[in-house]
């Protein structure tokens, strides 16, 4: 199958290139500049360079291909801009083809959740991403054109060396850990390669649309992952609880995330046959370390 994906160098969008290629797939991978087109080239994947916000630099690829996955998100204060821009080339009909296409979302759309939340629970999205609910309606609203349309909601992302549980790492190989609030709120989260089994498992299953959870179900509060993680490093550090609204005047919206309080189910994941291989950060912690510790080396 011929897939048309961005973010092929990001965070999700790297497992997931390395997951459709594994499965035998052809992967047309977005990136900006020639130094992330080695990247892609070196994963098995084939580069096309553009840029998100200017269609014109994609719509070819994303024309030619069977399904298109869309991992890629600016950061920056146009991003929701850019994504709706890129949405719209993305979900454009095409007349030679039925397709699928697949948004990434987030579970922070669901805002605090104490009690198990499900693919059919309320939205209640945090200001960082109060535009969000309404991208994933525009991706799923495009069944009336034919298109197949899954909205995929990823947890916590962790492995490899990026992402907050990565950043938790770094902060305990620096011996200062800083946790925002009391940390006894749960962080839904999911192993990068098993996030990426997922968008296979669902492009390739013609029957597969609509929104999917996508975490492990561990259901582990953040100082749990802070214990684990700190038992594992060079030299005991220092865990500070920082109150939020002080976390609110240094790093803005973002404490907010990493303050909720979220207990997430993926019935609808499981129902495709999707089944995570890891279940806990904390269970795993010296393994995620050594992997933490490999992906750095890799980028120096």
């Amino acid at each position: 199958m011929r897939i048309f994906l961005t973010g092929g160098s990001g965070y999700i969008g790297s497992a997931v290139l390395d997951a459709f290629v594994r499965a035998g797939h052809h992967v047309d991978a977005l990136v900006r500049n020639s130094e992330k087109a080695a990247v892609v080239q070196s994963r098995g994947g084939h580069p096309v360079l553009g840029e998100l916000g200017e269609p014109a630099t994609y719509a070819d690829a994303a024309a030619a291909a069977q399904g298109v996955v869309h991992a890629a998100f600016e950061y920056s204060p146009r991003g929701a801009q850019v994504d709706a821009t890129a949405l719209g080339a993305l979900l454009a009909p095409n007349k030679n083809r039925a397709r699928f296409v697949v948004y990434t979302s987030g579970i922070w759309v669901l805002g605090n959740c104490s009690t198990p939340a499900d693919e059919t629970a309320a939205l209640n999205p945090i200001a960082l991403v109060a535009w969000r609910p309404a991208h994933e309606q525009r991706v799923l609203a495009a069944a009336t054109a034919g298109i197949r349309p899954i909205v995929i909601r990823p947890g916590v992302v962790y492995g490899g060396s990026r992402g907050m549980v990565g950043d938790i790492f770094k902060d305990a190989a620096n011996s200062l850990v800083r946790v925002i609030g009391a940390g006894d709120n749960h962080w839904p989260l999911v192993y990068d390669r098993d996030l990426a089994e997922l968008y296979v498992r669902a492009a390739t299953n013609p029957d597969a649309s609509g929104v999917f959870h996508a975490n492990d179900e561990g259901d582990e509060r953040v100082n749990d992952l802070v214990t684990a993680i700190a038992n594992h490093a060079k030299t005991s550090p220092s865990v500070r609880h920082v109150p939020l609204a002080e976390a609110r005047q240094k790093m803005g919206p973002y404490a907010d995330a990493l303050a909720l309080d979220q207990v997430v189910r993926s019935p609808r994941a499981r129902a495709i046959g999707w089944n995570p291989s890891l279940h806990s950060v904390a269970g795993n912690a010296a393994r995620l370390f050594d992997e933490w510790r490999r992906g750095k080396e890799a980028a120096a």
